[in-house]
This record gives structure tokens, C-alpha cells and sequence, in this order.
């Protein structure tokens, strides 16, 4: 019999009980899960933005955003785009961003410069695709209310109109 096959047999075990011991036990991260099931949100309602910053352009932006999930403390996606005097884009910069960061969307002016700068910011899964490049395009875009506590106070008061009408019938 060869003394090869047994040498490569040999060889295979060990390379294998090297890589064995190389191996960690630990628990599976959220960031686990979500790489294994790209489907599953790390939590309710979460949501992905493009993110880049101060890349050349709109299209090296997406083309190198990571593919991760905002954090649970943001609910937008932030744009800012710089372009010079010709409106040729100078730097791109995407990001989760807080409702703080989205109130002031619009363009303006960078007078030493001479730059124009424009953010704005959206609700929706990557919903940061494009650049704002003028006014028409630097919005705040929501599809949900900003002030939660006036979305239910017509119903509480609807409530309360029901419950004050009902015990008026029970009582004449």
C-alpha cells in the first residue's frame, strides 16, 4: 500500500483539528440574524437609508452604502448634496438621521465658496436614492404625522362625546 493517501489523510485531519480548535463558541448578534435572514428587521419597523460620507457623487454613494439597518433612534433618511457654481456635485453625504436633524431642509448658499448646499430628508426604507439638487427637491417628505399626540386627540374626543351622549340617553 502507498504511504501517499495515508500521508493526505493525515494532513487533512490535522489542517481540520487546527481549524477546530481556531473556532470560537459565542451567541448569535442581532447583526447574525439579519445576515442570515435579510428579511427580518432587527426590530419593528426598521428601516435601511443610504449611507455615505462626503462622496464624490450620487452614484458612488449608493453604489458603496453598507446595507444595514438604521438605528432604533432615527426615523429618516438625511441627504446632503454639495454641488459648485455649475451644479456639478462636489460631495454627497447620506445618513439615518432624528426628526432634529430633518427641520432644516432647503438649499443655501455658501458665499466664500460659492458652493450650493442642499439637504433633505425622507421617511422610508431607502427611501434617500436621489440627491436634492434645487428648492423643489430639498423637502422634508413624512408619511406618518410629526406629532403623534394629535393623531389621537380626535379620537379621545370622539370617545368622550360617545360616553357624555350615552349617559344623556340613560339619564332622560
Amino acid at each position: 500500500m502507498e504511504t501517499w493517501p495515508a500521508v493526505a489523510w493525515v494532513l487533512l485531519f490535522s489542517h481540520v483539528a487546527d481549524w477546530l480548535q481556531s473556532v470560537h463558541a459565542r451567541d448569535f448578534t442581532v447583526q447574525d440574524i439579519v445576515f442570515l435572514y435579510p428579511s427580518t428587521t432587527p426590530y419593528p419597523g426598521g428601516f435601511k437609508c443610504f449611507t455615505c460620507e462626503k462622496a464624490k457623487d450620487n452614484y458612488e454613494c449608493n453604489r458603496w452604502a453598507p446595507d444595514v439597518y438604521c438605528p432604533r433612534d432615527t426615523r429618516y433618511c438625511y441627504s446632503q448634496h454639495i454641488m459648485d457654481a455649475l451644479g456639478e456635485s462636489l460631495s454627497v453625504t447620506k445618513s439615518c438621521a432624528s426628526l432634529e436633524q430633518c427641520l432644516n431642509t432647503g438649499c443655501r448658499e455658501s458665499s466664500p465658496q460659492g458652493y450650493k448646499i442642499c439637504t433633505s430628508c425622507c421617511e422610508g426604507n431607502i427611501c434617500n436614492m436621489a440627491v436634492p439638487r434645487n428648492e423643489t427637491d430639498s423637502i422634508f417628505v413624512t408619511t406618518s404625522p410629526l406629532n403623534h399626540s394629535q393623531r389621537h386627540c380626535p379620537h379621545s374626543a370622539t370617545y368622550l362625546l360617545c360616553l357624555v351622549f350615552t349617559i344623556w340617553l340613560l339619564l332622560t
